[in-house]
């Protein structure tokens, strides 16, 4: 799921936009001053919004200067109330993606970002993002914040194959089949051993036991 940043402090319209983005299948973080956003720069998030003119002393113009400080692809849509095509051009100039001008339609700006994101991201279809663990299947390998996390061979396979089939339940069976090959003869509880090990290294990795049955991934 493709997380999003909305940076507004208008309450209700962050509240309104909000929630179109989240009926649109986003994962949304909001924040309603700049102190706050421009505290949570560097973390995973695949789209940022950002007001231009927000209630403190930190603009959406500051936090995209941090922003591309950690980071030059992520991309940055500008939202303000003031049609400027100075503020336009400064925010292209700091590296923003797209301007939007007060009052918009929340509908328009999910169209937006959904365009935003296939634009960015159909380009990069081998990468999957999962909580801050960004998983390179060209590559084989998952990171944290950009640091590689040490999986064996099957570990990997069993993390791919549950991202892949992310809310789907799966006895010990199917995930034996599917993550060891039709090929395996030997005791299923072996899938409980690894799953036991990818939770050590990877805790954010949401694997829900369903007693009797089987896992999920949610």
């Amino acid at each position: 799921m493709y997380k999003i940043c909305l940076v507004e402090d208008e309450i209700n319209l962050n509240n309104i936009v909000k929630a179109y983005l989240e009926n649109a299948g986003y994962e949304v973080i909001s924040f309603y001053n700049g102190r706050d956003a421009i505290n949570y720069v560097g973390n995973n998030i695949s789209l940022w919004i950002l007001d231009i003119m927000l209630g403190d002393d930190i603009s959406g113009y500051d936090i995209i200067k941090k922003i591309r400080e950690k980071d030059e692809i992520v991309p940055v849509i500008f939202t303000s109330a003031r049609d400027q095509e100075l503020d336009k051009i400064i925010g292209l100039e700091l590296g923003s993606d797209d301007y939007i001008t007060k009052p918009y339609s929340p509908k328009e700006l999910v169209l937006r970002v959904n365009n935003m994101i296939k634009r960015v991201y159909s380009k990069n279809q081998s990468k999957t993002i999962y909580e801050t663990y960004e998983i390179d299947k060209e590559r084989r390998i998952i990171l944290e914040e950009n640091k590689e996390i040490n999986l064996t061979t099957l570990e990997y396979d069993l993390v791919l194959f549950f991202i892949d089939n992310k809310n789907k339940s799966f006895s010990r069976e199917e995930i034996l089949k599917n993550v060891w090959g039709t090929d395996y003869f030997g005791n299923d509880r072996v899938v409980d051993d690894l799953i036991r090990r990818v939770r050590k290294k990877l805790p954010k990795l949401n694997i829900n036991t369903l007693y009797g049955f089987g896992y999920r991934l949610s």
